[in-house]
């Protein structure tokens, strides 16, 4: 909004200059008013649903970095038996050794393309739901007994009868 006063006729007089400065700080406060209610109104949503349903999940990114520490963390107190007793020792240092340098390879990857994270959950979300449909597909037509759906692949015969050179014709019996 614009803090200008209306322009009026000749030299307006203080009183009607105040007057009009009144009203334009009023529109102005109103519209901040209105801006500070919605800020608060949303703060307050956010709340309520953060107590409700705990925490929004993050980016993918930080999702990956998460995923790593804690399959790092599981990898470097698991207790093997098969290290036995005198190589259980040496054998956790060097499962921590790969863990660390597992962990230094992927965090700088992370921090330079988050956004490829993101990108790459969409992508793996749609693959996901391109399986998904290609497996309904093909479930119903095994297991609908219908005979007019099903592929002539699955009963062993061939879409087209007729002579291998002939590309596709097929006798007519008119009689």
């Amino acid at each position: 909004m614009s803090e200008e006063l209306p322009p009026t006729g000749d030299a307006p007089s203080g009183a009607a200059r105040d007057a009009a400065a009144d009203e334009v700080r009023a529109r102005v406060s109103d519209a901040d008013a209105w801006a500070t209610a919605c800020a608060e109104d949303l703060e307050a949503e956010q709340d309520r649903r953060r107590t409700r349903y705990g925490p929004p999940p993050g980016s993918a990114a930080e999702e990956l970095r998460r995923l790593v520490d804690t399959v790092a963390d599981k990898l470097s107190g698991l207790q093997s038996p098969l290290f036995g007793a005198v190589a259980g020792p040496a054998a956790q240092q060097v499962v921590k050794q790969v863990v660390e340098q597992a962990k230094a390879a992927v965090e700088p990857v992370i921090e330079r393309n988050p956004d490829v994270f993101d990108h790459l959950a969409a992508a793996g979300g749609e693959l996901l739901a391109a399986y998904r449909s290609a497996v309904q597909h093909q479930e119903r037509r095994w297991t609908t007994p219908d005979s007019d759906s099903r592929d002539p692949r699955d009963l062993g015969e061939r879409p087209d009868e007729g002579d291998e050179g002939t590309g596709g014709t097929q006798r007519i019996d008119l009689d």
